[in-house]
């Protein structure tokens, strides 16, 4: 699925240089290392301020928390996504509520949350915290009007869409607030965890950088209950490093992505749906959106048996996700049932995500797509 080496081998001087200079200056939490690069990913983004921190889990919470939502209070996302989307929003003591996905890209519908919304609910709704999952932006327009009509929070969960664009803005910068992570598969990654909170409003940076840090404006006082969701030097130093080539990687997955689109297109197992039939249905592209291609996803309704077959071949692949969140064990007090949202239950059967890296060559893309035309065939 990724091969790190790849990655980290051309630049490996540059890393240690920069992870030297760390241990030199001795800068192990936050500090100038992190400084550097929050400034460096704020010009990059377009963003007033950028504010690394420990992960990208904790990066969804402080955003939660800066934007004071909490007990009481509802906030709308996916059922399909990683567990963070969720999590973080019961981390904040308020409660989640899901509204299904669009079949085409996965991410959460607004037609689906415009139906939610105007439906009366006991917590009233406060947020919206959409997903650009895979590397794709949501349609920003519709939740933004909705937003507006509502009075609601725009919280964007950007983990996987490092560099990806809505007409031009890039995610991060679109809603609220923004959280991002920079765990070592994401496009733009760290030698950890790391994560990065966005936003181009001052008093929620102020309090994000507040409550990173246990709660404190001034040193040993605290004034609220925060957290200790740093990021350390060493991911600072890292992270600045691979943002300098982020163009070019992301440039290398746009590439790959259409690699394979005319691969499966020349074997001729691309169907033209929204569901598959016998072959497989591409992912796509929407207009106005730029895609960075975190991941490539397929769906088939052989899912399970072709992903037996690829590994079989010692080809990777993987199912992003093979559950969806209403239907976790940790999750069952929610109160949804099987078909409450039956498009990401639809997603979590069919889905299979294929290798997909800067440094993928063509011939092992074309690996994969044969290995595929063998089975189906």
């Amino acid at each position: 699925m990724l091969d790190l080496a790849r990655q980290f081998e051309p630049i490996r001087e540059e890393l240690l240089a920069a992870l030297a200079e760390v241990l030199d200056q001795r800068q192990f939490i936050l500090g100038k290392p992190v400084a550097a690069f929050e400034q460096a990913a704020a010009k990059t983004l377009n963003v007033a301020h950028a504010l690394g921190c420990s992960s990208g889990t904790d990066a969804l919470w402080l955003a939660l928390a800066a934007a004071e939502i909490g007990p009481g209070d509802a906030v709308v996302t996916t059922p399909f996504s990683f567990f963070a989307s969720v999590s973080a929003i019961l981390r904040a003591n308020a409660r989640p509520i899901l509204a299904d996905i669009d079949p085409v890209t996965f991410n959460l519908d607004p037609n689906a949350v415009q139906s939610l919304l105007e439906q009366s609910r006991p917590h009233p709704i406060k947020a919206l915290l959409p997903v650009h999952l895979y590397g794709q932006c949501v349609p920003w327009p519709a939740f933004a009007a909705l937003g507006r009509q509502h009075n609601l929070t725009l919280i964007e969960d950007a983990a996987q869409a490092w560099g990806a664009e809505w007409q031009g803005l890039y995610v991060g910068g679109l809603g609220h607030i923004a959280a991002f992570s920079f765990y070592p598969t994401k496009n733009l990654n760290a030698a950890g965890d790391a994560g990065m909170v966005t936003t181009n409003d001052p008093a929620l940076a102020e309090r994000v950088t507040m409550l990173r840090q246990h709660g404190m404006r001034q040193r040993y006082h605290h004034d609220e209950l925060g957290w200790n969701a740093r990021m350390d030097g060493f991911q600072g130093a890292v992270l600045s490093v691979n943002l300098r080539h982020m163009p070019r990687r992301n440039a290398l997955r746009r590439q790959a992505a259409l690699r394979y689109h005319l691969l499966f297109e020349d074997a001729g197992l691309a169907e033209s749906g929204i569901y598959p039939n016998h072959g497989i249905v591409l992912p796509r592209e929407i207009t106005s959106s730029s895609h960075v291609w975190h991941q490539y996803v397929i769906r088939t309704n052989r899912r399970d048996q072709l992903r037996e077959y690829l590994t079989s071949r010692q080809i990777g692949s993987e199912i992003y996700y093979p559950v969806p969140l209403h239907r976790q064990k940790a999750l069952e007090f929610l109160g949804y049932a099987e078909g409450s949202f039956p498009e990401a239950e639809r997603a979590a059967r069919e889905v299979l995500a294929l290798p997909i890296f800067p440094e993928i060559l063509p011939e092992e893309q074309r690996r994969v797509v044969d290995a595929i035309a063998e089975f189906l065939t």
